[in-house]
């Protein structure tokens, strides 16, 4: 195998891939990266079993080859490197490195020992723009559970519905105190097939989807019972700064059932009140200062015409803040976790929010007018 490419575009392929190298991996081939050079473009391939990703980098390339390296070793060899091309010649196993006056030659292992990543094949797709994506995922991402022995709640539950103008996709999650949901229309190859399918898609790769969705272009997705397949075609824009021609990455999804979470959304609620988002969360950070580090309880009490903040620690003291509202019902006063109720407004673009609750051991329900919803489990006061 020989190839040259240019440095930066090198960088920033190994870049996308290196994030799925784990620092103790299972197998010894599973640390190095498989460049797979053919047809003038560079596929650069990781996997830890769970998770695979494959980026396409564009390269001259003089004899096409496959070859494994020790792919965080590598990024740092060609990170380093002088700007310029970067001719790369192997043969045995080893690989010679070459940028100007610079020579390495780094030992690889042969690409047999590499796991393939597995084929989704003709199962049902959608399409969705990157950035729309990468929306959802920031609103329901941060309710996602990291309880080892519920399982089922360590990632984001994908969920497909047909309505009125077409077929919608719905992203929820939830740590059992807490709910994120959000819905947006899609683009559906077979909208029929999507009804009765969905699947949870794990922490780690919901981490790794909301990194590499930053581009302007669609993305399409596709699944079958055990994975999940995300390919990216980037705009030449991102090729010309060097960023690759296309990503995949395949994931396995979270085989168990997802709890029915229509029965934790309230169905309907006694109070409505519109709030100004960034000010209330100027407002809880502040409060949430001497809230204690054991429970982070802060209250909400709702006046007429005003809401009152306040938390208090027997170490730290206490912290009040207010803000005016349009609020005409009897007092209610009801305490949340700060932190729950910081992450949807804090993951929120919207100017305004509206809060729902019915009493003081009632979940509060935060919703916009983009189909987010947020319920959030009320504690004792």
């Amino acid at each position: 195998m020989k190839f040259q490419i240019e440095k930066n575009a090198f960088v920033n392929g190994l870049t996308q891939v290196l994030n799925i190298v784990g620092t103790r991996a299972a197998l010894p081939v599973l640390s190095n990266v498989l460049i797979k050079a053919q047809d003038n473009a560079l596929e650069l391939t990781t996997t830890n079993l769970d998770i695979g990703i494959r980026c396409t980098v564009t390269a001259t390339v003089q004899t096409p080859g496959t070859l494994t390296l020790p792919a965080r070793k590598l990024a740092a060899i060609v990170k380093a490197l002088p700007e310029g091309m970067v001719e790369v010649d192997s043969a045995n196993e080893q690989a010679k490195i070459t940028c100007g006056r610079s020579r390495f030659r780094i030992m690889g292992m042969e690409d047999k020992a590499f796991p393939d990543l597995p084929k989704c094949g003709q199962q049902p797709t959608f399409t969705i723009h990157q950035q729309k994506l990468r929306s959802l995922l920031r609103h329901v991402s941060y309710a996602q559970s990291i309880e080892q022995n519920r399982y089922f709640l360590n990632g984001v539950y994908f969920t497909f519905s047909q309505e009125a103008e077409g077929p919608a996709l719905q992203l929820v999650a939830t740590d059992s105190r807490r709910l994120s949901l959000m819905q947006c229309p899609i683009e559906a190859s077979a909208a029929n097939e999507l009804t009765d399918k969905s699947f949870i898609l794990p922490y780690q790769t919901v981490t790794e989807l909301e990194r590499l969705l930053q581009h302007p272009s669609s993305i399409k997705v596709s699944y079958q019972d055990k994975q999940v397949a995300f390919e990216l075609v980037l705009e030449e824009s991102a090729r010309e700064n060097g960023l690759g021609n296309s990503i995949l990455l395949v994931s396995k999804i979270i085989e168990g059932k997802f709890p029915n979470y229509q029965q934790v959304i309230p169905k309907s609620s006694n109070h409505h009140v519109q709030l100004e988002r960034a000010l209330l969360l100027e407002c809880i950070q502040r409060a949430a200062l001497v809230s204690s580090l054991e429970s982070n309880t802060i209250k909400l009490q709702f006046n007429e015409d005003t809401l009152e903040i306040s938390a208090s620690s027997a170490d730290l003291g206490e912290a009040h803040e207010s803000m005016t509202i349009d609020y005409k019902d009897a007092p209610l006063a009801i305490s949340f976790n700060s932190k729950f109720l910081m992450d949807p407004l804090k993951a929120i673009q919207d100017d305004k929010v509206v809060f729902e609750f019915s009493d003081t051991l009632s979940p509060g329900v935060i919703k916009t007018n983009d189909n987010f919803l947020g319920v959030i489990m009320p504690l004792r006061l």
